[in-house]
């Protein structure tokens, strides 16, 4: 039976008097993502319409989902909202913090070591409020949610910007900050602003080389990494029909790439395939039951020009396969064009490593697939060119493919399997020879490719594909192979072709494992006891962040003006200092030392205007801060893109930066900074970008009457006198608001808690 079974019955027992109820307010057919969003409105049945893009409305998500990494904050932060226990049901998964070096034993029990003090910490308080924990080694949260958790026409959040993943069993699955998964582990309402509606029409099938990551990875080509902003993408057509469910989760999980709310499918036969192989024929039995509701009504998809925003149209009969990088994932360019941009850009064509697995493609058909490739280097007498690596999604996934014999296949090839965990994808990799920063080129099957995301060395050039294209490459040791056309010589010195890939979409003997990983709650927590070392380096109790005084902030100095693409990675780096995402004062030493300073274009180097001398950020920001100077942060276009970790967040408020001000930011990044009481702005003209000079001071001039739709002034005073005024905008809403006066919004539900 499945987990949480009543509370997914429940909602589909609500469902259609609530989107029945939608229909007549909207007054027209309704897609798939508006269905779900009606029908888990915080106020139960809804009373209004609302407008796309513009209006902020309360949710009631099912479930909330926490990976290690982010966990540790989201729980120190529900630990002062002051609750018995979690008010739906949620998760804790322990994937981030095992580093990939030796194989999945070594890894593994390294891990379980060096971490395990904030093993033991995320164990006990799961079990003092309720919370479901998936031990380390379980699998990674993304592909243990969808094998355990995920369910059509659900709404979960998770703390994890690829919690969309989910998507591909019909949920509209939301990455979020830690201080939103305690808003609703708290029982509060979920706000968001009404998203948008892009529509992927799916026309013809896959077959041979071409893959579900192929559709992903073309669509980020179209849509750039900024072009899903504020909108659920949904997919459908025939072509998403004749797609595994798996796959569907592929393109969804990407989808966070192109800076997506969520994406997600409609309810189909792969779903209620998946369902029953991974034992919740009880979920698929009460979906079929509401199937009508878990998909767009019909006259949606017959003409989706009427009814998406957006719509664009993608034959996968003539779907490509692609590469898409480097350095960022929507430079898309299909396999028959590699050989050429590359030899015009100058990227090295030797492959040196080829990685399949992750979060993204790790399922029992990706690696089916890549098996079948795998299988062909001994029957054609082919050797592998480059390293080889797999990291399984899950140990369900591991088990199983390790009994139909994947594993001894992959072992054949010299391949490493790397434990069920995060690893290289989120730059838990240790690589050999990364410190050297050669430049050298790496495919993998993961989702990002940021400049030092997977092993930290600026110099890797990394291209995602899907897995099988992956292996090929990998086989040949050649970026520019296109396995569609080319020939490969072999030991015998005959040119050989490889075949196309095959495999499974499904396990024919079923799905298995000794021991999944799962550690249920104590059923009455009262008596647990959470321990938190005042001495410990990894984990640190929280203290609340001051309220806003009601004044002007003046004599703000610029700490940073950050130039061109700064991601979260850029904000906070993960790797090596993913050990202190418990520890807030010790990881914002890790604040802004990706990001490009403008003024000497160098990173982690800006001028204290307190000594005249450069140095790392953090320790300016340090000096500031002690000197009881605030600061404003400044940046480009699409400012937070990628992870949802709210530290990126956290440690500039917690070092005194108090505004950022920016050309654009990505959604998820946005919220963090305004739950956390910073002033979140935008240029109201982008070209006053080129106007903030080094050595700037900031006077908010207006600050007194922060209202929504009511833009900032700030007075920006440079070293020789001279002055700009510079208007800014934001999207605070009076709720939002609250949140900056109070100081935080934690501090808001802590004193509602204490009322």
């Amino acid at each position: 039976m499945a987990f949480d079974i009543e509370m997914i019955k429940k909602v589909y027992e609500n469902m259609a008097e609530r989107v029945d109820k939608a229909r007549d307010l909207v007054g027209r057919p309704l897609t798939l993502s508006e269905k779900i969003l009606y029908s888990h409105l915080w106020e139960g049945v809804p009373s209004q319409a609302f407008t796309r893009g513009k209006d902020y409305v309360d949710f009631a998500p099912d479930r909330v989902a926490c990976q290690d990494a982010t966990a540790q904050m989201a729980l120190l932060q529900f630990m002062h909202a002051g609750k018995n226990k979690v008010a739906v049901p949620t998760t804790v998964h322990c994937d981030h913090l095992i580093q990939a070096k030796v194989d999945a034993k070594t890894d593994l029990k390294r891990a379980k070591e060096q971490s395990n003090e904030v093993f033991d910490f995320l164990s006990s308080v799961s079990d003092k409020y309720g919370i479901g924990f998936w031990k380390p080694g379980a699998g990674i949260i993304h592909q243990v949610v969808l094998e355990n958790y995920a369910f059509p026409g659900g709404m979960m959040i998770g703390t994890d910007s690829h919690t969309v993943n989910a998507g591909g069993l019909g949920m509209l699955a939301i990455g979020v900050g830690g201080a939103d998964a305690v808003d609703v582990m708290s029982g509060m309402a979920w706000e968001l602003k009404f998203p948008k509606l892009i529509g992927v029409k799916l026309t013809g099938k896959l077959s041979g080389w071409t893959a579900p990551k192929d559709v992903i990875l073309k669509v980020a080509g179209i849509l750039t990494v900024k072009g899903g902003t504020g909108a659920v993408i949904e997919y459908f057509g025939e072509g998403a029909k004749a797609m595994s469910c798996t796959g569907k989760g592929t393109i969804c999980n990407m989808g966070a790439e192109v800076g997506a709310t969520t994406s997600t499918f409609g309810y189909d036969e792969s779903m209620d395939r998946y369902l029953r192989a991974t034992n919740r024929a009880d979920v698929a039995d009460a979906a079929a039951a509401v199937a009508d509701y878990l998909t767009a009504d019909a006259e949606v998809y017959a003409n989706p020009e009427q009814y998406f925003d957006e719509v664009i149209e993608i034959n996968l009969s003539e779907l490509e396969p692609h590469l898409n990088g480097p350095f960022t994932p929507d430079l898309a360019t299909p396999i028959s064009k590699m050989r050429e941009e590359a030899e015009k850009n100058d990227w090295p064509l030797q492959v040196q490593v080829g990685l399949i697995g992750s979060c993204t493609n790790s399922s029992y058909e990706d690696i089916s697939r890549s098996a079948s490739l795998a299988k062909q280097v001994a029957e054609k007498k082919l050797k592998t060119k480059a390293k080889f690596t797999i990291t399984p999604g899950s140990e369900v996934v591991r088990y199983t493919i390790e009994r139909d014999g994947f594993i001894d296949t992959f072992d054949k090839i010299g391949a490493t399997v790397f434990a069920n965990a995060c690893g290289p994808c989120i730059g838990m990799w240790d690589r050999e020879g990364a410190e050297k920063e050669e430049r050298n080129t790496i495919v993998h099957s993961f989702n990002r490719n940021f400049s030092k995301r997977a092993d930290g060395n600026p110099n890797t050039l990394a291209f995602v594909g899907s897995p099988e294209l992956v292996t090929a490459l990998a086989i040949a040791g050649d970026l520019g192979f296109n396995p569609l056309t080319d020939k490969l010589i072999n030991e015998d010195g005959e040119e050989v072709m490889l075949d196309e890939p095959t495999g499974n979409e499904l396990p024919p003997k079923g799905f298995d494992a000794e021991d999944p990983g799962y550690q249920a709650p104590s059923v009455d927590g009262s008596g647990v006891e959470v321990i938190v070392s005042p001495t410990s380096e990894r984990l640190q109790l929280l203290a609340p962040f001051q309220p806003w005084d009601g004044e002007n902030i003046t004599g703000a100095k610029l700490l940073i003006k950050a130039f061109g693409k700064c991601t979260t990675d850029h904000i906070s780096m993960a790797g090596p200092w993913l050990r202190f995402r418990g520890h807030l004062d010790n990881i914002s030493n890790n604040m802004l030392i990706g990001a490009v300073n403008a003024f000497n274009m160098k990173t982690n180097s800006v001028k204290n205007e307190l000594t005249g001398e450069y140095d790392a950020v953090p320790a300016v920001q340090r000096d500031y801060k002690a000197a009881g100077i605030p600061t404003v942060v400044v940046g480009d276009h699409n400012y937070g893109e990628g992870s949802s970790r709210e530290h990126a967040a956290m440690e500039p408020r917690h070092l005194g930066v108090r505004a950022v001000l920016v050309k654009s930011f990505a959604r998820i990044h946005e919220t963090n900074l305004k739950k956390q009481g910073m002033l979140a702005l935008t240029f109201a003209n982008e070209a006053d970008y080129d106007k903030i000079q080094e050595g700037d001071t900031f006077n908010f001039t207006d600050l007194k009457e922060f209202a929504p739709n009511k833009q900032l002034t700030l007075e920006v005073v440079h070293k020789d006198g001279s002055k700009d005024v510079i208007m800014a905008n934001h999207s605070y809403n009076e709720g939002q608001i609250g949140w900056f006066v109070a100081g935080s919004a934690l501090n808001l539900i802590a004193a509602a808690s204490n009322a």
